[in-house]
């Protein structure tokens, strides 16, 4: 297996934390909500684990919430599981990001429907994975489907969407999402393990 070079997000995060195959990929992100100004992010599946595995997990929420807490901008992260909810809300008051950072308990799709605000940033990590299981892929895959579809009459022409854990076998989380959007006008900007779309 290739191995992947420590890749640190500082100095937006401390040094000690690797994004591995996630770090081009967010740091790509942050730029352009930067130039766009986006003060809406939107995130399904929250960090589970705070900074603790941030090669393997992503750590998102925080990394997300650190960008919002510097640039003005508010993150609206969803999880259906309330034990994920509760670790990740130990970090975001760990590090003061909670006026900041609002946590869900709710299935991302209801949510994103009743979603009331234009979203700068989408970020899409919900319903786990499993490569080695059909019907788990195809239910993840419609899942990230459906998620988009709930949410597109908020998303604007300069709204940014990563979708995490895409290269993997059977196409990974955002296949079908992924061609939905380009179907639809969106522009694929990076293609790595995470997905970067725009119009």
């Amino acid at each position: 297996m290739r191995k992947i070079k420590y890749k640190s997000l500082y100095p937006l995060i401390p040094k000690e934390y690797n994004f591995g195959k996630r770090r081009d990929t967010y740091l790509k992100a942050i730029n352009m909500m930067v130039e766009s100004g986006a003060s809406v992010l939107v995130e399904t599946g929250v960090a589970r684990h705070g900074l603790a595995y941030s090669k393997s997990d992503g750590a998102s929420t925080i990394v997300f919430g650190i960008f919002a807490k510097n640039n003005g901008a508010k993150l609206y992260s969803v999880d259906i599981n309330p034990d994920n909810i509760a670790t990740c809300q130990k970090t975001i008051d760990e590090m003061n990001l909670s006026s900041y950072v609002e946590l869900n308990t709710s299935d991302s799709i209801k949510y994103l429907k009743a979603f009331p605000q234009k979203v700068g940033f989408l970020y899409l990590d919900s319903y786990d994975y499993n490569r080695n299981n059909p019907e788990i892929i195809k239910a993840s895959q419609a899942h990230h489907l459906e998620e988009i579809k709930a949410i597109e009459k908020k998303l604007h022409e300069n709204s940014i969407i990563l979708i995490d854990d895409c290269r993997l076998p059977g196409g990974g989380k955002g296949k079908n999402a992924i061609k939905y959007l380009q179907s639809n006008g969106w522009k694929i900007l990076m293609n790595k393990y995470q997905v970067l779309l725009n119009k």
